[in-house]
């Protein structure tokens, strides 16, 4: 039936950019949300592209470091459209999230201690805790198929939990395991990746057996003028941050540290919070712990990758630290926050615009995944550490010595229950615990 269904026509630019427009406003769900809104789209019902390409490029970004579904519309809006493509494509993935964040951010900051938002924030935290556990779940159920993960992941879980080992080394040292068990015992890491069905939506724009678009095949030398290209545009700010307010400057060490992050999200935004915790929290002081927990509700609820949760640091780092003077504090959140986002997501353009010539040299699935099913594995544990961190400050907000916030652990409970028992959205369970948390802070 699918022989009778005519080829779609070619795809203007315009077009494409007010898909890649709507989709930034839409894509909530975290990544197997947005994944499946641009299959739905893509796929199903435009035929832009066939299932085959469609999966052949996702497991490419699974690969990669940084966020695999705004990595996957980079990739398709770059087939389709040349680089300007890609980068638009990437760029409305992003942008409204990040246009989003910052207004969040600023009533965050600004109104946090009314009591009507306190008392939100106050029931929003244990559901945060309870996703954090559910997120856990969702990806160690996909990735320790076998006692040699399960042992990556409570070796990962100890590692961070009891010595406070780097987020950085616990990736190195999975990989490195993933590396030789790989060779040694092929069968323990091997996931498969994304497999496409033989089933068919008709012909597609860019279909199994449509050849290679020209701009799309391999050069060095346009590898070479890309590998320039970035670096100039990551050198020049950073430069530019330098001389104006030093090594040491807040801005300049933000733009350092989350270009680190940035090369260390393998398995997703949970996997890199522990260290943006470490960093952010820890040794740079920009926020608070409860801050950092009530961020990452607010990225929740925001469109696009839950990585931009990034965003809120920068924002409540920049406004705090008032890096423009007292007067100013929202300009300089803002412009932390823009920072940020451009050292955080400019890597994966580049992996997607250099690395994608390569993929599409062959449609056969892609090898050496074994280094990426051993780190999974290890995010697992890094994630579960995650959800006790921030169950020990949301439940003992004064330490063990002091009493558990009893009404915390009630709300986390039930949150756990809409979403384990009852398989309830993440912002209808977030909605649902605000104004719980409302009503016990107002009564309270």
């Amino acid at each position: 039936m699918s022989d009778t269904i005519a080829k779609p026509q070619a795809v203007p630019l315009r077009e494409a950019f007010l898909f890649w427009l709507k989709l930034g406003f839409i894509s909530f769900g975290g990544p197997a949300g947005q994944i499946s809104i641009m299959h739905q789209e893509l796929v199903e019902r435009r035929r832009w592209i066939s299932e085959r390409r469609f999966l052949h490029a996702l497991n490419y970004c699974m690969l990669l470091p940084g966020p695999e579904a705004q990595q996957l519309a980079t990739y398709i809006g770059w087939l389709m459209h040349r680089t300007w493509g890609g980068v638009i494509a990437g760029v409305l993935f992003v942008l409204p999230s990040l246009f989003i964040l910052i207004g969040l951010s600023w009533m965050y900051i600004a109104f946090g201690d009314v009591p009507v938002v306190a008392g939100l924030f106050y029931g929003i935290k244990p559901a945060v805790t309870a996703i954090v556990l559910q997120a856990a779940h969702r990806i160690g159920g996909r990735a320790l198929k076998n006692n040699w993960l399960w042992g990556i992941a409570a070796a990962s879980f100890t590692a961070i939990f009891a010595f406070n080992v780097p987020f950085p080394l616990i990736v190195l040292g999975a990989a490195v395991i993933g590396y030789v068990g790989g060779r040694l015992a092929p069968q323990r890491f091997n996931n498969g990746g994304h497999r496409a069905t033989n089933k068919s939506y008709g012909p597609a724009l860019i279909d199994d057996d449509t050849p290679t678009p020209e701009h799309a095949r391999f050069s060095a030398v346009k590898l070479l003028r890309l590998a320039l290209i970035g670096a100039v545009l990551w050198i020049v700010p950073m430069g530019l941050l330098t001389l104006l307010f030093g090594w040491n400057g807040t801005l300049t060490q933000m733009g350092w540290f989350f270009t680190k992050a940035a090369l260390l999200t393998f398995g997703g935004a949970y996997a890199v919070l522990p260290y943006v915790y470490q960093g952010a929290v820890g040794h740079y002081g920009w926020l608070t712990p409860t801050q950092m927990i009530d961020g990452l509700a607010l990225g929740e609820t925001t469109p696009g990758p839950l990585i931009m949760v990034v965003a809120f640091v920068a924002f409540v780092g920049g406004y705090v630290q008032q890096v423009f003077g007292s007067d100013h504090v929202f300009l300089a959140g803002a412009v932390a926050a823009t920072l940020v986002t451009w050292f955080t997501f400019l890597p994966s353009f580049l992996f997607i615009l250099a690395g994608g010539p390569l993929v599409e040299s062959t449609h056969n699935e892609l090898k050496f995944t074994a280094p990426l099913t051993a780190i999974t594995a290890a995010v697992v544990g890094v994630i579960l550490n995650l959800a006790c961190f921030f169950g020990y400050h949301v439940l003992w907000p004064n330490g063990f010595s002091a009493h558990l916030d009893w009404p915390s652990a009630l709300i986390a409970i039930a949150a756990a229950i809409a979403l384990f028992r009852f398989k309830r959205g993440v912002i209808q369970v977030l909605i649902g615990c605000a104004l719980i948390g409302l009503a016990v802070h107002l009564i309270r």
